[in-house]
């Protein structure tokens, strides 16, 4: 257990009959720490968040707050506060009922709870007069700053999440996502967070953790897992991307790629492992289309399928003579080309990333 640590987790694990939800997972959590869970539908996501906030208890490993066992305390008296997606607010109750209910459960003034109401009121930046609206008065956002309102009002050690934002609209949901990690920066409390967007775990957390099956795949800040995944999967989950599986000739131990041509200084510096799946990973932002003179590191040709305007970028699919279909972005303002064209494209060695997983 790290000494910085609020939240160690040891070898856990959750059978449910012969199904093993969660497997072997080992986790710390710094304090102050904005970390973000992400994983694919059944990957283990609600199961681990039941596990932490004590809805149901563990089959195997431990799970540690500063140094205790918090899976012997009881749900209702851990330290720890959960906001849910559908936010579970009582209806017939006004805002500043519903954002004092904590305090009055601990025995609170009734002066005092009040005072408090209005400072997460203030905080959140809802007027001192919702004080007394109803809650079936309030927007979607409203209620979602409500609820926030009501888990600080806990004064929890951590906060946990679980996709909080999901049934918001866009725009909402954009400035909902700044306003938690200003929040989280203004309070310096934990906070831990289910999501399926990883979107939102890069503008907001300090470190993803990517659940797969589990287990955990990987974890870290945004841009190593986006730029520096350790498996084809995370790669992949972590957005568009182009993967290519690289040979060696294991009599010259010439490494080559399908359908591109290698510059010899790269090709001879490339750390292949023969015993090894070797993966080639480019993101679509590190490929350009080159003039006719131009040259890379790595260099194919491919005829335009699709382009595709996505704000202030330019997608293009461009199919090899494979039938291998590349992901290409660049710049809305950029050259480009159209549907059809047959174009030259490449990237640069130190753009790319190299996976190596164990051969099954």
């Amino acid at each position: 257990m790290s000494e910085t640590s609020i939240l160690h987790i040891a070898g856990l694990r959750k059978k449910y009959g012969d199904f093993i939800a969660l497997k072997d997972i080992d986790l710390d959590v710094g304090e102050g720490e904005f970390l973000a869970i992400v994983g694919p539908s059944g990957s283990g996501k609600t199961t681990l968040i039941k596990l932490l906030v004590g809805m149901e208890e563990q089959t195997e490993g431990s799970i540690w707050l500063r140094g205790h066992r918090l899976d012997f305390v009881p749900a209702n008296k851990r330290p720890t506060c959960m906001v849910f997606q559908s936010l579970a607010l009582f209806p017939h109750r006004s805002v500043g009922q519903n954002v004092e209910f904590p305090l009055k459960i601990k025995g609170v003034s009734p002066a005092a709870r009040k005072k408090k109401a209005l400072e997460l009121l203030e905080m959140f930046r809802l007027p001192a007069d919702y004080y007394h609206k109803s809650i079936g008065q309030c927007s979607g956002g409203e209620k979602q700053r409500i609820a926030l309102a009501r888990a600080l009002a806990f004064d929890p050690e951590i906060l946990f999440f679980d996709e909080p934002l999901s049934a918001l609209d866009y725009r909402l949901r954009k400035t909902l996502e700044k306003e938690l990690k200003n929040l989280h920066l203004r309070t310096g409390k934990t906070f831990i967070y289910i999501t399926h967007s990883l979107e939102e775990a890069m503008v907001m957390s300090d470190r993803i953790a990517i659940l797969n099956s589990g287990k955990f795949e990987q974890i870290g800040p945004a841009e190593e897992i986006y730029n520096r995944p350790k498996s084809r999967f995370v790669a992949s989950f972590m957005g568009d991307v182009n993967l290519f599986d690289i040979t060696m000739d294991q009599n010259s131990g010439q490494v080559s790629i399908p359908n591109f041509s290698i510059a010899d200084d790269v090709a001879g510096s490339m750390a292949i492992d023969p015993l090894a799946v070797n993966t080639l990973m480019v993101r679509p932002e590190s490929i350009r289309l080159l003039e006719n003179t131009e040259t890379a590191d790595f260099v194919t040709k491919g005829k335009i399928l699709g382009k595709y305007m996505l704000g202030s970028r330019i997608q293009y699919e461009i199919e090899q003579d494979d039938r291998n279909v590349l992901i290409v972005e660049t710049a809305n303002y950029s050259r480009g080309g159209t549907p059809g064209a047959t174009v030259r494209l490449g990237f640069s060695w130190p753009q790319s990333h190299l996976i190596l997983e164990a051969a099954s």
